[in-house]
């Protein structure tokens, strides 16, 4: 027996809203962490101008996220056919929620991600031109945080 809500078309806009989501959202995450960890890393520069390159750890790391954005936007995509009206069914509701849902999901935990990866590569790079052993420390948070996104 088909179901009425498969033949949707309007399914399609949940679908590309969950692609859209992943997308935006991790890179939300990915350019404010590479923008607060920026801020610290000139800030801490100016005295510490060898510490550079060592200190860019942090922005790699928050520009990662907008790469598992997009490999996530890039699956959900594949997913979201464009059909002819006359096969709509094979593109329902509950599909289309599901690829909502995981959008969401990857777009708002690399936000957080970022957001937890800017506080820390700012104050940590900082930190770390006053005392050389929090590196290793500042890492280990860098990664935890780093993981947030790939939950």
């Amino acid at each position: 027996i088909p179901n009425e809500q498969t033949q949707d078309p309007n399914n399609y806009f949940f679908g590309y809203i969950g692609v859209a989501s992943a997308l935006v959202f991790a890179n939300l995450g990915a350019a404010y962490g590479s923008a607060k960890a920026g801020v610290g890393i000139c800030s801490m520069g100016v005295l510490k101008p060898d510490l550079i390159m060592k200190s860019v750890v942090p922005v790699v790391m928050a520009g990662i996220l907008g790469i598992y954005g997009m490999i996530v936007a890039v699956i959900i995509v594949q997913k979201v056919h464009i059909l002819l009206p006359s096969s709509f069914k094979d593109y329902g509701a509950n599909v289309a929620y599901a690829h909502l849902a995981s959008g969401l999901c990857c777009g708002f935990s690399s936000l957080a991600a970022g957001l937890a990866i800017g506080i820390v590569g700012d104050a940590g790079v900082r930190a770390n031109a006053q005392q050389d052993k929090i590196f290793v420390g500042m890492i280990l948070i860098l990664i935890f945080g780093e993981a947030l996104a790939l939950y």
